[in-house]
């Protein structure tokens, strides 16, 4: 079950569980859609993977207890800014590379 982290772990912006800017990557890497698109390039810094929107867990029990309620999003927050120099060397190798053939 994802986690659904409350900030960007580079900018550390909030990204509330209904958030349609967070974005993750298969390790859910969380970030915000502005660092992906423009520091990260697409481009986890932590893999090398890329990102898609992350999903929102619904507010309301609809189906069988599967709700925000019963699973809440972590409080856990990582914070790890990344450096935009470094990860431009780092990404420029692999940017060009669609991610599902990195």
């Amino acid at each position: 079950m994802l986690e659904l982290r409350p900030t960007c772990e580079s900018c550390n912006c909030l990204l509330s569980p209904d958030s349609v800017d967070a974005r993750i990557c298969s390790f859910e890497c969380t970030f915000c859609a502005n660092c992906v698109e423009t520091v990260l390039h697409n481009v986890c810094p932590n893999c090398g993977g890329g990102f898609a929107p992350r999903p929102v867990r619904p507010a309301k029990n609809w189906k069988n207890g599967n709700y925000l309620g019963a699973y809440p999003a972590s409080k856990l927050r990582k914070h790890k800014p990344v450096d935009a120099s470094v990860h431009a060397s780092f990404s420029s190798l692999i940017q060009s590379i669609p991610p599902e053939k990195r």
